[in-house]
């Protein structure tokens, strides 16, 4: 059974001011999500699951619908505020979702197979689709996840602090931990990250960070309800908290259920993190096309 490829794009988009998931970006239209469900297809993924808001379904179908019909099978999957909760009665001051492990959680009906997950905003490179696909197709097990690593210095903004999961491996390339990061910018030409404190830290260009490109095995869905119910039990009265993929992923880690592999990739990441990386990603694009990594209508 070929692998599913899942796509998180139900976050609100704060920082960026306006739908981005859906903004095109390529010369013949392109959104980024485009070119990463083209780098999926090629590389032999068999099905697309979007994880989206239930208000903005009609935007995505008349988007992706006539692109991808008869190319690969397509699902649809709402985040909902009650989905999974359990008996918790949701917060009315709570607007914020769930965070991207509830995201996935509600895809648990959706999805039978080994499957990666993606952000909608973030362009990830033929590389890491291809690395992914041979992982899924032939590593991945109950107890052996992964985790696509990109070099920081290829993760960086020049227009603002980034927050990025920095992992740590062991020798053998399995994951020890990821320490999120929620302060990274370039320096006098020095990569740091920045404390609540104040204080700075340096951080070499090739360390390995998460860009929340993962590799499941269906197993995680159990595993994340029953994170999900714990996550509540302490922090349902917060209207900020974030229930995220790394929090499952350490639990998975620290009691021993298994392992997951940091697959290296030499990719080049960019996204939109901030308007003013719009441009960049542009002519990114517009190069890879002048490359022949990409046509110039995908989906023509």
């Amino acid at each position: 059974m070929k692998p599913t490829l899942l796509i998180l794009a139900a976050g609100m988009a704060s920082r960026y001011g306006s739908l981005k998931q859906i903004q095109q970006f390529g010369p013949s239209g392109e959104t980024i999500v485009d070119y990463s469900i083209f780098d999926a297809i090629r590389a032999g993924f068999g099905k697309i699951v979007f994880i989206i808001r239930k208000d903005f379904e009609k935007d995505f179908k008349d988007i992706f619908e006539p692109k991808l019909k008869g190319r690969v099978a397509t699902d649809y999957v709402f985040q909902e505020m009650s989905a999974f909760t359990n008996g918790h009665e949701v917060p009315a001051d709570r607007s914020k979702p769930w965070g991207t492990a509830h995201a996935v959680l509600c895809a648990k009906d959706a999805i039978n197979e080994p499957f990666a997950v993606i952000n909608a905003d973030d362009f990830y490179g033929r590389d890491a689709f291809e690395k992914a696909a041979a992982f899924l197709n032939n590593q991945c097990k109950p107890d052996v996840y992964a985790v696509v690593g990109y070099e920081l210095g290829k993760t960086t903004s020049e227009h603002g602090s980034v927050s990025r999961g920095v992992c740590a491996a062991d020798a053998n390339g399995n994951l020890t931990a990821i320490n999120e990061r929620t302060k990274i910018y370039l320096d006098n030409g020095q990569i740091v990250y920045e404390e609540a404190d104040g204080s700075k830290h340096p951080l070499s260009p090739d360390t390995p960070v998460s860009m929340n490109f993962w590799g499941f095995h269906p197993s995680v869905f159990q595993l994340s309800e029953e994170q999900f119910k714990a996550f509540l039990d302490k922090n349902i009265g917060n209207p900020k908290s974030e229930f995220f993929i790394p929090i499952v992923v350490d639990h998975f880690i620290q009691h021993k259920l298994g392992v997951v592999n940091v697959i290296p990739t030499s990719s080049q990441w960019f996204g939109v993190t901030y308007k003013e990386d719009a441009p960049g990603v542009q002519a990114s694009l517009n190069a890879l096309v002048q490359q022949g990594e990409y046509p110039g209508n995908l989906w023509k």
